[in-house]
């Protein structure tokens, strides 16, 4: 097609490892910027028809001085960084990308299941320490072990991912409970919050960041858990009180925690999750979605919705 398109902050997405070959046959036309500063924001997209973003700031005022677009691709599925009113106000069609990561942050959850339960880093820490070496038999078992058959994993959100997470588990054997998001209708198959968190070993978050799943899981819902239990979060860092948390990893309520998210990210201003003296805590800095499997499913759904768009028929509109 003969469009304009330029590419704000490429390198978000790009390692060197994906074919951008279908992008560049998408476009007559497209720029690819590693990032770009909110200020070279409206410069850069002078004379475009259509812009490829995926955290780089688009709002209102942007929108004003870029009379020519009439598309902006999202490379994720979250839209914040985008005005939607003010896009919507000029016509501007935003489309976004969904289910990419999938596979790959459904193999991370347990990965950081799995590590929690088998003491990983304790063990891969005594170890670099030399502990091993000095044990007087044959094997060091200085930390708790836990199988994951028979135990019960609850999840809040089940939709795609969830659902995902649901079957690995199962395969190790788990039972698996489905907990009831504030704000949705009541489900048979769902409980309630306060009545979910005393009965799971383990608990996988995998639903939206919105005003009502703010700090979801608080003091309260920790206290809740059983002694010993697992929490993992990989989907918004906002669903948990990450000072509640650290307080509850401290304490030995919790038998351990992991998180691919935070609050604020990267966070540059600190964060109380990554205080040295937290026991039982493992943050990986959001990159289970990032396998190269999972960012080139970004580009095939980027070029379909560009397609789709140009021939009337939308893809993935979010606005």
């Amino acid at each position: 097609m003969n469009t304009h398109a330029v590419f704000l902050d490429h390198a978000s997405l790009d390692l060197g490892d994906l074919d951008l070959s279908p992008l560049h046959q998408a476009f007559g036309e497209l720029l690819l910027h590693p990032a770009s500063r909110p200020e070279q924001v409206v410069e850069r997209l002078a004379g475009a028809q259509v812009a490829i973003v995926n955290k780089v700031p688009i709002d209102a005022a942007c929108l004003a001085a870029c009379p020519e677009l009439r598309l902006i691709l999202i490379t994720a599925t979250g839209t914040n960084n985008v005005d939607l009113a003010a896009a919507r106000a000029r016509g501007i069609a935003v489309c976004n990308c969904q289910g990419y990561g999938t596979p790959s942050v459904a193999q991370h959850t347990l990965m950081l299941l799995l590590a929690l339960a088998t003491s990983l880093p304790d063990y891969q820490a005594a170890i670099r320490a030399g502990r091993w070496q000095q044990a007087s038999q044959f094997c060091l078992l200085d930390f708790p072990i836990v199988e994951l058959a028979d135990k019960t994993l609850g999840l809040l959100g089940h939709g795609e991912l969830g659902s995902a997470v649901a079957r690995l588990a199962e395969a190790f054997g788990m039972r698996v409970l489905l907990g009831q998001l504030p704000g949705r209708p009541p489900r048979p198959d769902r409980l309630p919050l306060d009545e979910l968190l005393p009965q799971v070993d383990a608990l996988s978050l995998h639903c939206p960041l919105t005003e009502q799943t703010r700090n979801l899981i608080g003091a309260e819902q920790l206290r809740l858990m059983k002694p010993g239990a697992f929490l993992i979060n990989t989907a918004r860092g906002g669903l948990v009180d990450e000072q509640a948390l650290a307080e509850a990893l401290r304490s030995g309520h919790l038998g351990g925690a992991a998180t691919d998210v935070l609050s604020q990210e990267p966070p540059r201003d600190g964060n109380p999750l990554l205080a040295g003296d937290i026991p039982r805590l493992i943050v990986t800095p959001h990159s289970a979605w990032g396998s190269r499997e999972a960012r080139q499913r970004i580009v095939t759904q980027v070029v379909e919705n560009a397609q789709a768009f140009f021939a009337g028929a939308p893809r993935r509109l979010v606005n």
